[in-house]
């Protein structure tokens, strides 16, 4: 059972892992060179648990405690008892979900690994954006994509933003960082995947044309909000795919166009 203890010192040297969460560049160094991640909220913790990863510590307001009783019981690392207004402190903002935990990453697999068993792969470029990554993570476990792939600049998909945006959903989709983009690719050509580049260009097939749902091992590629995928990652792909737009509109937020695209994907119904 884990340790109850209840800390009035916003400088505390136990809270170090909770500090400082809304220093973007800070956390983005800290976490992964110390092996760490955030999980914010009740339910988010628990799908991190239930994935497998073992828990540092969890900062908790006191109302928190009972509803987290089972996990607490469980849990062989300290829990510290807060008051909000010390969590924020600490934190630099209302932890308004009352419950944060620290957990321990565990290593990435292999790009090569992950496509053993794989046939539908999401392939980001260049995706900085934490909300999005959250968001396209959450819709590639719901719509039954099998794997993520990253370039080496995609941002981290346990920043606690992206976790928190994905429901947790970053725990239920296998991913891997590709070392070199955007050679990087090989490795899926060589594992007889078809490259779909996602792009609103016209000229672009539409992905009803495209019908990947009939293919046999498909990889589609993402690229970053507002500037898509680059000219080297549009020439390393089979084909360049499209959503059709009507009104007038000419593109959608990658989130929302990913999750158009995975349904196409994975279930093979039409998109328009």
């Amino acid at each position: 059972m884990a340790e109850l203890i209840t800390v009035e010192d916003p400088d505390d040297p136990r809270l170090r892992d909770y500090t400082g969460l809304t220093d973007v560049e800070l956390r983005r160094r800290r976490e992964p060179a110390e092996g760490l991640f955030i999980a914010e909220g009740e339910k988010v913790i628990r799908r991190a648990r239930d994935a497998g990863y073992a828990m540092r510590s969890m900062l908790l307001s006191a109302k928190w405690v009972d509803v987290m009783r089972d996990v607490i019981d469980e849990l062989p690392a300290p829990v510290y008892v807060v008051t909000p207004e010390l969590a924020e402190q600490v934190t630099g903002y209302h932890v308004h979900r009352g419950a944060l935990a620290s957990m321990q990453r565990k290593p990435l697999p292999t790009a090569a690994g992950l496509l053993g068993s794989a046939r539908r792969v999401v392939v980001m470029e260049s995706v900085n954006d934490h909300t999005n990554i959250g968001a396209i993570f959450r819709s590639a476990a719901a719509l039954g994509m099998d794997a993520v792939l990253l370039s080496p600049d995609c941002a981290d998909p346990l920043y606690r933003r992206s976790v928190k945006v994905s429901m947790g959903a970053v725990f239920s989709v296998p991913y891997a960082r590709l070392d070199t983009w955007p050679r990087g690719l090989d490795v899926l050509r060589e594992a007889g995947f078809t490259l779909l580049a996602l792009t609103p260009d016209e000229r672009a097939v539409s992905l009803d044309e495209a019908a990947p749902h009939r293919m046999d091992r498909v990889a589609l590629m993402l690229g970053a909000e507002g500037d898509g995928l680059s000219a080297r990652a549009l020439a390393a792909a089979d084909a360049r795919v499209r959503i059709p737009m009507a009104h007038g509109v000419d593109s959608l937020n990658v989130g929302a166009a990913a999750a158009v695209a995975f349904y196409a994907v994975a279930t093979g119904r039409p998109t328009a």
